[in-house]
């Protein structure tokens, strides 16, 4: 069964949705490639915790809704190749034709199928694997599961770290996070909850990251200046839910 494909506008923003009230993405038309919805910012909180010049390298991008992530990354990651996975042709249409979607070129390119099958039987391996996937009920399926989550693991690089969304206030959201820690042997974080509900999860791989906050607030401020993208609000509600044992984010 095919996903009905709806497109709003509000206020200069314009958002995906899949046959139902839930936002699957959002753009702002006047600024296309910033991060408009605060989860899509903070699933991108990895260049805060590895070198953000020159990580990440490749990355694997897991559901494209309104390829908010995508235009980010082409944008300001120039170093950077993205590969989509998204199960939905549709979805890709509807990006291409509302959502400015680059086009396909040499470090960028789309494969439609599913994207827990692809962790399995690619060779490539990622710095970063952005996970996003939910159909129109808001369920992640099989993208939530402890084989995919161990699958992930195995593509990530020596420097390679997964971000997941998760939805925070769903009866699932703990047991989400515990699959995640144990498919990564407890390297693996959860941010504290957004506004909307999102909680977005990080597991490492190879490279222990160990980050003074006074060096993860210094990373904020240049991220800000390079790619107009703001975590320090992200960095302060880490130190105020005490998920920096001794000052430091260790993942």
């Amino acid at each position: 069964m095919s996903t009905p494909i709806d497109i709003s506008e509000d206020r200069g923003v314009r958002y995906l949705h899949f046959g139902s009230e839930w936002i699957q993405g959002a753009m702002r038309i006047r600024r296309p490639h910033a991060l408009e919805l605060a989860y899509t910012r903070e699933m991108m909180a990895g260049l805060l915790l590895r070198d953000a010049f020159e990580w990440p390298r490749n990355a694997l991008v897991i559901g494209l809704g309104a390829a908010s992530l995508v235009r980010f990354l082409h944008r300001h990651c120039p170093q950077t190749r993205i590969q989509v996975v998204e199960i939905e042709p549709q979805v890709v249409a509807a990006a291409r034709q509302f959502f400015r979607l680059p086009p396909e070129d040499a470090r960028f390119s789309i494969h439609v199928g599913d994207g827990a099958r692809y962790v399995t039987e690619t060779d490539n391996r990622f710095d970063l694997i952005l996970v996003d996937g939910f159909d129109r009920h808001a369920r992640a399926g099989v993208l939530d599961t402890a084989p995919f989550y161990a699958a992930a693991r195995v593509c990530l690089s020596d420097a390679g770290l997964m971000s997941t969304n998760l939805f925070g206030r769903s009866r699932g959201f703990r047991a989400s996070v515990e699959r995640i820690i144990d498919a990564f042997e407890n390297r693996a974080i959860a941010f504290p909850s957004c506004d909307s509900g999102n909680v977005v999860a990080f597991g490492a791989q190879g490279e222990e990251i160990a980050v003074p906050v006074t060096e993860l607030r210094e990373r904020a401020r240049a991220l800000k200046d390079r790619a107009g993208l703001d975590l320090g609000p992200t960095v302060a509600r880490l130190e105020q839910a005490g998920s920096l044992p001794g000052g430091r984010l260790i993942l």
